[in-house]
């Protein structure tokens, strides 16, 4: 795998699905380097609201475990100077993990432009080879069972594994992150949640509701109303910052 910068591969687990209202409750980096030297991060954190026990039968994270660990904020700088400069990769980490987490950052007063890095979505490129689970996928390109499945470092241990095997297994798929990024993209969104997206033309779009489809600057011109409803409604920080750009950017 051709590295120009380091790559940060990457797991979230979390209080839920839902990247406004869920937080995250553990963390884990595996920064590879281009020389191959491989250092390991991990954070438990106390997200502030109950982890249901639903979800804690999932990840085996429970209240008391993260009931003395600091907030996503007292963590969020030692967060960035890990992943600083550095390239992503996780697995459906466009769908999930890259929205979760600048969203988390937004609500931690943290920037950081996840647009300006290649991303790698390990998934995509397996679901776009073979069509299956991350435990199938570790099975298929290691020959090795998953264990610990939804634990953030064995899940990050096992989307980096089968990265790599990826990279050798397919003669076809580039070795460079950029170029990976590129083929592991479905869709690319303007707001990470794929709110508003980008049509042909590269000009953004909504991608839900009545204006499916319809750009962004045309809706706001005929109906400026749906602006106050978007930044008032359920949606993430980071979509109704993309979508105040636009409005400011077009006036």
């Amino acid at each position: 795998m051709q590295l120009q910068r380091p790559l940060c591969v990457f797991d979230l687990e979390t209080t839920g699905l839902s990247i406004t209202n869920d937080r995250i409750v553990e963390m884990c980096v595996i920064r590879r380097g281009a020389d191959g030297a491989e250092s390991t991060h991990v954070w438990r954190v106390n997200p502030g609201i109950p982890i249901p026990d639903e979800v804690s039968a999932i990840h085996g994270i429970t209240d008391a475990d993260v009931l003395d660990c600091p907030s996503f904020k007292a963590i969020a700088h030692e967060v960035k100077a890990v992943i600083a400069g550095c390239d992503m990769a996780g697995y459906n980490c466009h769908k999930f993990d890259i929205p979760f987490l600048a969203e988390e950052c937004l609500r931690a007063d943290l920037t950081i432009d996840f647009h300006k890095v290649h991303v790698v979505d390990v998934q995509n490129i397996f679901h776009k080879k073979e069509q299956r689970t991350l435990s199938a996928a570790v099975k298929f390109y290691t020959g090795k069972a998953m264990e610990n499945a939804h634990n953030a470092e064995a899940d990050v241990r096992a989307t980096l594994d089968v990265l790599l095997a990826q990279i050798n297994h397919y003669d076809d798929l580039p070795e460079g992150i950029e170029g990976l990024a590129t083929f592991s993209t479905r869709h690319k969104a303007a707001d990470f949640a794929g709110f508003i997206t980008f049509d042909e033309s590269g000009v953004e779009q909504f991608s839900f509701g009545k204006y499916r489809g319809q750009r962004v600057v045309d809706v706001l011109a005929s109906n400026p109303g749906y602006f106050s409803w978007m930044l008032n409604a359920d949606f993430p920080i980071y979509t109704k910052n993309i979508l105040t750009a636009i409005r400011l950017k077009n006036r």
